[in-house]
Order: C-alpha cells, then sequence, then structure tokens
C-alpha cells in the first residue's frame, strides 16, 4: 500500500490553547498547528496570520472575543502560505498587511499554493468552499512599518529581517511586552517547512537579526510559545540547529554525487532522532530536501509547487 500523501490522512483535531501573555497580547497554539495571535491598541485589535479558512478563522475570532470586543483594524500575514492567508476575509479588517515581496509571491503562484497545500494538508481547511478567493493585502512594505497603538499601549514594528522561510517572511515586535511574532521564521518544537526557503540567507544573517530583538516572548509559527529570553534563544537556535544539519548533509550528497534519495536518507537519519516525532517533520520533509537541492543546484529562486510537482517528490522520496 502506498504511503498517504503529505499529512491526507491526519485528521485527528488538535486542542486549541488561548494565552494571554501580557496585557492585551493574546497567543492561540494548537499543539503544532498554525499559531495566530492578537494585540490590542487603545481602541482597536491587531491580529497576526488568518488561518486556512474563514470558518477556521471564526473558531479563533470566537476565543478571542471572550477577552476584547475590539474591531479588528489591521490584520498582519508574515508571508502568503495558503494556510496562513485564506481565511482573512473573516477579520472584517480595514487593512490587510504585509511584505511588498509576499504581495508579489501571491501574484506569482498564489493559486498553485493554495491547491498545493490543500492537497497536502486537507485538515486545515475547515469548509474550504468559504474561501472567497485570493487574499490580497492592501498594506504593503518593504522592510519596516509602524503601528502605534494609542494610550500606553505601545506600538507594534513590523520587520523584514531577510529571506528566510520565503522570499517575503516579516515578523512583528512589540516593544512593550517584547513580544516577537515570528512567523515560520522561528518554530518551537516543530519541525521546519523549508520548501520555499533560501537555507543559507535564513540560517545565518536572517536569523542573527531575528535573535537580535531579545524577546521575552517568542510565538512561532506552530508549537508551544516560547517563555522566557533563554527559551526564546532557544527557539531560534533549535530552528537554525534543524536548517544547518539539512545544509551538511544534502550538501554532502550533493557534492559526492549521491542523489537526491541519498541525500534525502541521510537528512532523515541525522534529523529524526531529535525532530522526527515534532510536528509536521515527515510531511515536509521530502519538499525541504527537494529545495534545498535547488539551491546546491544553483536554482536561487523557488520552484513553484504544483499538485502535480508535489506528489512526483513524494513518490521519489516521502
Amino acid at each position: 500500500m502506498a504511503k498517504p500523501f503529505a499529512s491526507s490522512a491526519d485528521l485527528t483535531e488538535k486542542v486549541e490553547t488561548l494565552e494571554v501573555l501580557a496585557d492585551g497580547v493574546y497567543a492561540l497554539t494548537a499543539q503544532g498547528d498554525p499559531n495566530v495571535g492578537a494585540i490590542e491598541g487603545e481602541d482597536f485589535l491587531v491580529c497576526f496570520e488568518a488561518r486556512a479558512t474563514p470558518a477556521a478563522a471564526r473558531d479563533w475570532l470566537a476565543k478571542l472575543r471572550e477577552h476584547t470586543d475590539k474591531p479588528v483594524r489591521y490584520l498582519v500575514l508574515t508571508h502568503y502560505h495558503a494556510v496562513r492567508v485564506l481565511g482573512a476575509s473573516a477579520y472584517d479588517a480595514e487593512s490587510i498587511i504585509a511584505s511588498t515581496a509576499t504581495r508579489e509571491l501571491i501574484v506569482e503562484r498564489g493559486q498553485q499554493d493554495w491547491d498545493s497545500e490543500f492537497g497536502r494538508m486537507p485538515r486545515l481547511f475547515k469548509e474550504p468552499e468559504g474561501i472567497p478567493g485570493l487574499t490580497w493585502p492592501d498594506l504593503t512594505f518593504e522592510d519596516h512599518m509602524r503601528i502605534e497603538l494609542g494610550g500606553d499601549r505601545g506600538r507594534i514594528d513590523l520587520q523584514f529581517c531577510g529571506r528566510g522561510h520565503t522570499a517575503g517572511d516579516i515578523v512583528a515586535w512589540h516593544e512593550k511586552s517584547r513580544t516577537l511574532f515570528a512567523g515560520d521564521l522561528v518554530e518551537a518544537q516543530a519541525a521546519l517547512y523549508t520548501g520555499d526557503a533560501f537555507h543559507m540567507d535564513w540560517s545565518t544573517d536572517t536569523l542573527d537579526r531575528v535573535l537580535a530583538f531579545d524577546a521575552e516572548n517568542l510565538i512561532g509559527g506552530r508549537g508551544p510559545v516560547a517563555k522566557g529570553p533563554e527559551a526564546c534563544r532557544a527557539a531560534v537556535e533549535q530552528t537554525r540547529e534543524f536548517l544547518n544539519a539539512m545544509v551538511q548533509h544534502v550538501g554532502e550528497a550533493h557534492r559526492a554525487g549521491r542523489g537526491l534519495k541519498a541525500a534525502f536518507e541521510a537528512t532523515h537519519a541525522a534529523l529524526s532522532p531529535k525532530f522526527g516525532r515534532w510536528p509536521i517533520f515527515e510531511h515536509c520533509l521530502p519538499f525541504n530536501v527537494q529545495r534545498l537541492w535547488d539551491e546546491f543546484d544553483g536554482i536561487d529562486w523557488p520552484r513553484i509547487w504544483t499538485m502535480e510537482r508535489d506528489r512526483e517528490v513524494w513518490a521519489k522520496l516521502g
């Protein structure tokens, strides 16, 4: 019997936990499913990530409404992946914010990414018929944007730290509570998806810039909230460790001419003792290794994933 494709056999619902990290600072984690969050302004909300469908977003918003009834002024998207953005219509946000690079990636590959992720992770797409179409940011920026929260609530700094998980990832920094929403640039106790990544940039300068915030609360793309400076640093360095191990083992196989399958097997053997039981490890590693192999082949810009290409790579490596 063929191995089930990607996470298509993962049908177990995850327990969602809403945490209040500081006054008006919220994070929702879900046992390795994508994290979301929000920060209160004086009379509005800034929400982070949109989930995969409006129905899934409404589940999160119902929990948030137990704490605040302020309207959503800004919805911040850290990057373009479908499970992060397609639920945006549920927020009724005044503006949707992303980096300029993220908007360009939606133009280039948004529909293919939607189709691909729906095939890989169907459980996350609750009531997919409710998705009105691709999500389009109406506020974009190149490197930095500031949101003043009003009153004594401080401000949020949105920052592009360099190419990483995608070409356009941003982080959101709330200095008042020393809270960093890092998106998928950092995972805490969860494996990485790097199928659209720039491994060498991400593992070096980009993570160095993320680390420099010296956060005391860090919400990564998946996994539990890292609390305290030591735990935040550990989450960043765990992400770097995963990336460095991939670069080492895929690079060795590539230089030796051993082929993609050998690179996958060596990388899997190296990473699985520590990361193998963490969320999305088995699902993501074939796509990760293929992308990194492409980088060693000199392909700087990630090739677009389609449903057909997904299944070709999965058949070879999964």
